[in-house]
This record gives structure tokens, C-alpha cells and sequence, in this order.
């Protein structure tokens, strides 16, 4: 599959990092400025390892309407297809439909 590149989903989902991607401090998280959390898993439970995002609540590299790290981007925004038939995105393929009929 491939990404249409619509970037809605970079509009209404955060993204979280894997521990990999996290400690590796190529991505800009939300609490960045606080320092990185050693123990992965208390970044995790704090969202520490949430990419940050813009006061408008897209993706912090969403930049006119284009991932700018589409080629580097995170395992979590790989793996997600708006046409997709895994349960796991159902919701989200929901709510990206909804937002489109807006």
C-alpha cells in the first residue's frame, strides 16, 4: 500500500514513538524541553514519546500540508493506510472519513 499523502491523519492523530525512534532523538516530542525520560516505559505512560505538535494540533512535520519526513518518518506513521483493512485502524479510518465529509 501507499500513503495518498492527504495528510489527515497528520491533522488528527498524534504520534507515538517507538522506543528505538524515541531514544534515537531524531523526532521533536512534546516534552522535549523537560529532557528525555530514561525509562521508556514512564515515557511512555507520560506521553513523553508523542511527537510534537502545532497549537493547531497537526503534526509538528506537517509543513504545507506535506510530511517533511515522509522518507524518515516514524514506524507508526509507516504502518498506517487510510485504506487499510486491519481492525486495529478502524477507528481511525472512521474518523478520518468523518473529518473528510466536514
Amino acid at each position: 500500500m501507499e500513503c495518498s499523502q492527504c495528510s489527515t491523519c497528520c491533522k488528527l492523530f498524534v504520534v507515538n514513538l517507538s522506543e528505538e525512534e524515541y531514544k534515537s532523538k531524531k523526532y521533536k516530542t512534546q516534552f522535549e524541553s523537560f529532557g528525555i525520560v530514561d525509562d521508556f516505559e514512564e515515557a511512555e505512560l507520560i506521553g513523553a514519546n508523542i511527537i510534537e505538535q502545532k497549537p493547531n494540533g497537526s503534526c509538528y512535520y506537517l509543513i504545507n500540508n506535506k510530511c517533511s519526513i515522509h522518507k524518515t518518518k516514524p514506524v507508526s506513521c509507516r504502518n498506517f493506510f487510510c485504506s487499510s483493512k486491519d481492525k486495529k485502524f478502524r477507528e481511525m479510518i472512521k474518523t478520518i472519513k468523518a473529518s473528510k465529509r466536514v
